[in-house]
C-alpha cells in the first residue's frame, strides 16, 4: 500500500466506496464524479501507479481486470447497448488517481470523442 494513494486507501477500507464487486486481485466500486449513468472502477488491489509502470509479471493480473469489468458490465445491464472501458496512463490523458484503474462507461450513447 502507498500511504498518499486514495485507492490504496479504498482498498484498505480506509475510505468508503460503493463497492460492486471484489475479489482477491480487484476490487469496482462507483466513480464519485460520473461521466456516463454508469460509470464504474476497477482498480487492482496492487498498486501500480500507472500502465508504464506495469511489468510483465502484471500481465494476469491486467488480463484478470478487464475480463471482471466485461463482467460487470454485463451486471450493470451494459453488455447489449455497449460501453466503453477506459485506462488513463499521465496527466495529458486526465489521469488523476497514479493507481492504474480501469473505467467502465455506459448507459447512454457516448460521444466519439475520448477527451
Amino acid at each position: 500500500m502507498v500511504q498518499d494513494c486514495l485507492f490504496c486507501k479504498i482498498v484498505a477500507g480506509e475510505i468508503p466506496s460503493e463497492q460492486v464487486y471484489a475479489d482477491d486481485l480487484v476490487i469496482a466500486f462507483h466513480d464519485i464524479s460520473p461521466q456516463a449513468p454508469t460509470h464504474i472502477l476497477v482498480i487492482p488491489r496492487k498498486h501500480i501507479s500507472n500502465m508504464n509502470k506495469a511489468s510483465a509479471e502484471d500481465q494476469a493480473l491486467l488480463g484478470h481486470m478487464i475480463l471482471r469489468a466485461a463482467e460487470i458490465a454485463d451486471e450493470a445491464g451494459l453488455a447489449e447497448s455497449g460501453y466503453r472501458l477506459a485506462l488513463n496512463t499521465g496527466p495529458d490523458a486526465r489521469q488523476s488517481v497514479f493507481h492504474i484503474h480501469l473505467h467502465i462507461l455506459g448507459g447512454r450513447r457516448l460521444t466519439g470523442q475520448m477527451g
